[in-house]
């Protein structure tokens, strides 16, 4: 786990996110940490893949758990509605047990998810662990390309540091081992928007579709893989 000398930074939106001076940059948008998790994974992810569908349950693999942010609105909304959430994250260098209970994201959920976040957290990298009826967590504490399961997943939230500090994390390698563990018809969603990332999952078989940016960018990348 990876924690000395990291500092918490208030963002716009009055949500906690923190620095990492390892990698030189915050783990969330310094214009609201809430209002991006809210706008470019629950909203053009999840909530997008759900729109046109009825079903009692879905699944996600986030690459960059991070703090745990899109995961808790992700496991909010889905135990609201009473949908079943099998959620999967990667994160090479997780956070400690207790600065993840300091991030203050209790505010924005149930506090009986909180609750069972917070006790659970360090299981979780053990083994996949239920929160409560409806969600199930496992993050997984290894790099992207080391990662491995049977599962496929309806969506995927691709929540890395941005390329210019992590760039191993948006080579054609580890787009690809992204991909593959993506459902047909699934839906991939990230801050970012490059021609490089844009032709790397046109060559994987994705849709691509240019969505509106959280404050302070234009623009996001949605993608779905293609039905054959």
């Amino acid at each position: 786990m990876i924690n000395d000398q990291m500092t918490f930074v208030l963002t716009a939106d009055g949500s906690k996110t923190i620095y990492n001076p390892v990698v030189g940059e915050n783990y969330h948008s310094r214009n609201g940490a809430l209002q991006e998790s809210e706008h470019v994974f629950l909203n053009s992810g999840l909530h997008y893949f759900l729109a046109d569908k009825t079903v009692d349950e879905v699944s996600v693999l986030e690459v960059g758990f991070g703090t745990g942010l899109n995961f808790l609105l992700s496991a909010d909304f889905c135990t609201m509605r009473e949908i079943k959430l099998d959620y999967v994250g990667i994160e090479a260098y997780p956070l400690s047990h207790e600065m993840t209970g300091q991030t203050g994201y209790e505010q924005y959920v149930s506090p009986g998810l909180w609750g069972s976040f917070i006790g659970t957290y360090p299981a979780a990298m053990q083994n996949t662990v239920g929160l409560n009826g409806y969600v199930s967590l496992h993050v997984a504490p290894i790099p992207l390309l080391e990662f491995e399961t049977d599962k496929q997943f309806d969506v995927i939230y691709f929540d890395a540091f941005a390329s210019a500090n992590q760039p191993e994390m948006w080579s054609e390698e580890s787009i690809k081992n992204t991909i593959r563990y993506l459902k047909p018809g699934g839906v991939f969603v990230t801050y970012a928007i490059t021609g490089n990332l844009k032709r790397m999952l046109k060559a994987l078989g994705c849709k691509i579709e240019k969505a509106p940016g959280a404050l302070g960018k234009r623009e996001m990348l949605r993608a779905i893989l293609l039905v054959y």
